[in-house]
């Protein structure tokens, strides 16, 4: 059984290659709730939201949703609301001190209980989601907007229920598809309990379409809204939204190993990329001070690894590949 060293890499200078758009002319919005715009059409079909900035760093969805209300995008059926999520915390972005915005008080992405959301605690990204509460409750189908700060292939978090992995499929961008249950800290957006009914009714999904501050994050996120709305019926065409050509079902990988660090010495063996295969089980990947982590099965999956992870927070999430 081999054995390994391990220590966590310094912090790279990131270089920021997007500009954030100004979005005080979106601010307003048309729903009563800030940053919000809906559209609905004559013909009737379902309620499609779209979410940019849950974390206020993630530049690339601001970009995307930007673009496709200058665009003048409308639904040719149903409705279609794109929101601009965390407006706090995305104007303290400073593209010299790209990863110091994610959030003011806490991460908004980590507070979707219900119980959470009807308690007496107040924080800014709280009561953010309360006020934003209503539009999340009336979506049929939902796409959050989000990237990654360390490298990796694109992927999609379908979260754990079938009718979750199926939408995931039919939108088709990214190809690969994550089912996992979400994070200890907290619910998800895409895990609040309108979409946690196993097969029927409302169903979300989180795609994670590349780094941070990169053209092809928005790329990505544009492929992936064409396809939602295009399966949706929502919207058949559009100039801003691609046209992906047909290609393979996309594939389908359950997460059966979440890796939190609980020391503060957890460093991987050796600067994995998200979407890496090892494949070989019981592979050394990270040590977690003196504990080895190691995969449990072949051909194991490596989700987002958090090259520097910090103590009580997931470092990465281990998959297997699902049978075509």
């Amino acid at each position: 059984m081999e054995t390994g060293t391990a220590t966590q890499p310094p912090l790279p200078r990131f270089d920021v290659k997007l500009r954030p758009p100004d979005l005080a002319r979106r601010t307003a919005g048309n729903t009563g709730i800030p940053g919000f715009h809906s559209f609905t059409a004559d013909a009737a079909g379902p309620h499609v939201l779209l979410l940019a900035v849950v974390h206020g760093n993630e530049i690339a969805g601001a970009i995307a949703l930007d673009r496709l209300l200058a665009a003048g995008l409308r639904p040719q059926r149903g409705r279609l609301s794109l929101g601009f999520v965390n407006l706090a915390a995305y104007a303290r972005f400073d593209p010299h001190h790209p990863t110091a915005s994610r959030f003011i008080d806490e991460d908004l992405n980590r507070v979707w209980d219900a119980a959470v959301l009807d308690g007496r605690r107040r924080s800014v990204e709280l009561d953010r989601a309360r006020e934003i509460r209503p539009m999340i409750e009336s979506a049929d189908l939902l796409l959050d907007l989000h990237s990654m700060l360390w490298p990796s292939d694109p992927l999609m978090l379908c979260g754990p229920t079938p009718k979750g992995r199926a939408l995931a499929c039919a939108v088709g961008v990214p190809g690969l598809v994550v089912a996992d249950s979400g994070h200890s800290s907290g619910r998800r957006i895409i895990d609040h309990v309108r979409f946690a009914e196993p097969n029927g009714g409302p169903a979300a999904l989180l795609v994670e379409a590349g780094q941070h501050w990169a053209e092809p994050t928005v790329a990505t996120m544009l492929g992936a809204i064409g396809g939602l709305l295009r399966h949706a019926g929502v919207v058949e065409s559009h100039p801003a939204l691609p046209v992906h050509p047909a290609t393979a079902r996309p594939r389908v990988a359950q997460v059966t190993m979440t890796v939190q660090a609980t020391t503060s010495g957890f460093a991987f063996v050796q600067p994995w990329r998200g979407g890496d295969v090892v494949a070989h089980r019981n592979t050394l990947i990270a040590l977690d001070g003196t504990i080895e982590v190691r995969t449990p099965h072949d051909d194991c999956l490596l989700v987002m690894p958090s090259l520097r992870a910090s103590r009580g927070h997931t470092a990465v999430r281990l998959a297997q590949f699902l049978p075509d």
